[in-house]
Order: structure tokens, then sequence, then C-alpha cells
């Protein structure tokens, strides 16, 4: 059965060892977030931590519950990550259609029509409590780093809805908090709620905005997959946890948000309102800058009795988000089969903060077919934001970064196999001379033929006669060994 709420993954991670308590009284501004971080800096991502006593708040602290891999997975209720993957793939299977197009709106029809539309009720947990003077210090919201703007909600699932087609959009967004009642609304150009709020703009009308804080954990991963436009969120939650999300509507809007949440923040964004927003210590491991963004007006709080307020800290890899990414890495994989069915596999390092670098292993068919696949990945959905991708053979396991190197630096002749290009770059990359805007590089480190400029044979790798390691297994302890 799927965890109902965020209180029943806690109870599974504690019952397992995989949660600390902490018991005395922590603060909020900058405290919380360092030890989070040496939380997350330990060996496989350490435990999520439940702070019990938050300094100038009623409320717990919540923070790194998805910050390993046996978490992710306990998460996501699969003993591996591909789990899910094996699901997508079976589904896509089932599609008839023949061209890619095709393919992946019959996967999200049938998604769709399947058992996981959210359902909608009537009374919900979330408000318990109505608090139409709402008041956002009441609750635990960290400053995360020494030259951060101020407060951030950093773990929050924005809920939006296209004026045109009436079709939610559920994304995560940081909000940093300006006072009781105002939020920065921190959503890229590139992003579904940033078309939303554009076409508000063209109707001269306020956009409602509510965001909830705290949920089951599948429907919080849920906000931040790379979806298609359009395809609602929460049914994708409800295909992850095999089961519908409940939905409520809101006190002050028509929008819909998870009935089993912890905290709802309602609100609306101004056509015409920006404001300054940041610094913020991100993902990247660098302080994005201050820019302009919209602002959330909070109309009403609703709330459990005795809410939990979850939060993720960001920061240089490894942090939790890492692991978020590395779950979307593992998902998605067969969707861009269905584009690109020769490759193998992918890996976007930790380190490459899941913009930076992509590397991919291919069945190569023909000359220049790693190239094609460089150019390709640059025109397909969030993937046009990689400023590297480094593309192998089928025979190299893009997940041993060691080997991959080793391949990688043998394997180039830098003035042939090297691709520079540019394009759209993510909005947090600091590199770039323009904001998202910047130079990309492709390198095809895959073994070359004569047609691709290699005017000699190419050598083969030294591996040992399968006799001799057989030999040398049987005898290992005779060695003294």
């Amino acid at each position: 059965m799927p965890y109902k709420n965020l209180r029943e993954f806690l109870n599974t991670l504690e019952a397992k060892g995989l949660l600390h308590r902490v018991k005395v009284e922590v603060s909020a501004e900058l405290e919380i977030a360092e030890i989070t971080n040496r939380m997350c800096k330990s060996p496989n991502g350490g435990k999520a931590l439940f702070f019990e006593k938050v300094k100038g708040s009623p409320y717990p602290v919540v923070t790194n519950i998805f910050g390993s891999f046996e978490r992710m997975c306990l998460a996501l209720e699969v003993n591996s990550l591909d789990e899910i993957a094996a699901r997508i793939e079976k589904l896509i299977n089932q599609t008839p259609p023949k061209t890619f197009k095709e393919k992946i709106k019959s996967l999200f029809e049938l998604i769709e029509i399947g058992k996981y539309l959210p359902k909608l009720v009537k009374n919900a947990p979330c408000q318990e409590v109505i608090e139409d003077k709402p008041n956002l210090f009441k609750f635990p919201i960290l400053k995360t780093w020494p030259k951060d703007g101020g407060r951030f909600i950093t773990l929050p699932m924005v809920f939006t809805k296209d004026p045109e087609t009436g079709k939610q959009n559920c994304g995560m967004y940081r909000m940093q908090v300006y006072d009781e009642v105002t939020t920065g609304m921190h959503w890229h150009i590139h992003k579904d709620a940033a078309r939303h709020y554009q076409k508000y703009r063209e109707l001269g009308e306020r956009m409602p905005v509510a965001v909830t804080i705290g949920c089951d954990p599948a429907t919080v991963y849920s906000a931040t997959a790379p979806l298609p436009y359009g395809f609602d969120e929460m049914i994708f939650a409800g295909f992850l946890r095999r089961k519908p999300v409940e939905m409520v509507k809101c006190i002050t809007s028509d929008l819909e948000v998870p009935a089993e949440a912890e905290i709802v923040i309602e609100g609306y964004v101004e056509p015409d309102e920006l404001r300054d927003e940041g610094p913020f210590g991100d993902h990247t491991g660098f302080y994005s800058p201050v820019d302009k963004f919209p602002v959330l007006h909070v109309t009403c709080i609703t709330h459990r009795k005795e809410p939990i307020y979850a939060a993720t800290v960001v920061g240089k890899p490894p942090m939790e988000d890492c692991y978020m990414a590395k779950a979307t890495e593992r998902i998605f994989l067969p969707l861009l089969r269905l584009q690109f069915p020769e490759i193998k596999d992918i890996n976007l390092p930790m380190e490459g903060v899941f913009h930076n670098a992509v590397i991919v292993s291919i069945k190569k068919l023909y000359p220049g077919h790693a190239k094609k696949i460089i150019h390709g990945l640059w025109g397909t959905g969030q993937l046009m934001f990689s400023k590297l991708i480094i593309v192998v053979d089928e025979d190299v396991d893009v997940q041993d970064l060691s080997t991959t190197a080793w391949k990688v630096l043998n394997n180039v002749d830098w003035r042939r196999d090297v691709i520079i290009s540019e394009g759209p770059i993510d909005e947090l990359d600091h590199a770039s001379s323009w904001p998202r805007f910047g130079g990309k590089m492709g390198i095809d480190a895959t073994r070359k033929t004569f047609e691709e400029g290699m005017m000699r044979p190419w050598p083969d790798e030294i591996k040992q006669i399968p006799e001799i390691i057989e030999l040398v297994n049987n005898r290992w302890h005779e060695y003294g060994f």
C-alpha cells in the first residue's frame, strides 16, 4: 500500500533506523542547514533528520528524507529505481503507434485513463486549521546559507492552472519569504508555471497559486518530474503510488491540492509585479544572484492541527536533491529510448548538478552516430540545458566514472571528435556570458571508423583470456592472498 502522507513515510524511515531525531532546540537560521549539510555529506547520505524543537516556532522540521538511494527507493516503494522504468517500458510496448510523438502521446493517455486520476474529496487533513489572517513567520522556514537574501521555502509543491485549458501543473520552485504574507516565486522562463504566468499577464488578470508543504514522498517527487507540458503531475504521482492522489479544493480559489498535505499556502500573483529575489545558495554550490521575479500574495494558510514542516537544503553535491535527480535519470530513460533506441544507458553525474554533464552509451551503427545523438539530445526536453554531452560505446559502463574517464581520455582526438555549439542554458548557470544562453560541447568518445577519419586500425583493448582468469580465480588462495 502506498504511503498515505508524509507521516507514514517518516514512521517507515524510523522503523528502519533511517531517521534521526534531534531533541535539543535548534535554530532555523543556518543551524539546521549546517546539521543537514553534514548529514548529506556523510557516507551513503546519512539519515533523514527530524528536528523536534525549533526556536521561535511550535512546529518541527524534517530534512534529508530523500537523501540516499535507499531512502529514494523507499519513497517510491521499489527495490530499484529501474523498476519504475520497467513499468513505463511495459506501457510503451502496449502502444501500437509507431512514430515518436504518437508513442509519447499514447503512453500518457494510457496513464491518464487508467486508475490514477486524482480523486476529489470534501474534507481534508490539510484544512483542519484555516487561518484567514496568515503569518508565514509562524512556520520554521529555513535560512540555509549566510549570504542568502532571507528565509526560503525549499520543498514547496507549487500548483498553478493554465487559464486556457484549465489543466493544473505542479512544480517545485523556491520561495523567498519577504514578510508575513508575501514571497518570491522563482519559476524560470522555461518552466510550466512561467508559461501560465505569461498567459495571465496577457489577459491582465491575477494568477491564483497554491503551495503545499509536506506530502507523501511520491507526490512530492512528482513535482520535480520533467513531464510533457499539460500533463498533470498528480496523475503521474498516482501512477508511481499505484493509487490516486486525494485532492481538495482550496478555500480561496478553484485550485486543487493534495488533501493529506501538512501545510497549504493559498494566494495570487499580480500580472506585472516583480521584486528582487535572492541571492540564494543553490544546488550548483554557488550563490545565484539577485534577479526580478513575481510575488506571491498569501490570502490564506491551512494546515493540520500539528503540522510537520518539510524542507530541503541544497548546496555543493552530494545533497538530497541529487538523489531525486538520479531517480529522474533512471525513471525517464525509457522515454529517452523511445526517440533514441540506440541508447543503452545514461549518467548525469552529481558533480555536474544535472545540467552541466551528460554521459551516454550507445550501440553505434554508422559513422557520425555519436554526433547525431549529441545534437539530438540538445533538442530534447530539459536535456537542452546540457553544457557537456559525452557519448561512449555500449560496452562502457557509464555509471563507473573512473573507467568512463579512462575511455574518454584515450579515445578522443580533440580536433576531430569535439563539437562546439551554443544554445539555451539553465537559469542557474553562472559561467555563461549571458543569462540562459551560452556555449556547449559534445564529445564523441566512441571507437572511430575509417569513414570518420581514422587512418589506421583501432587498437584492441587489453584483455586476459578466460582460461587464465579461471585458473587464477581457482588458485587465488594458493598464492597466499
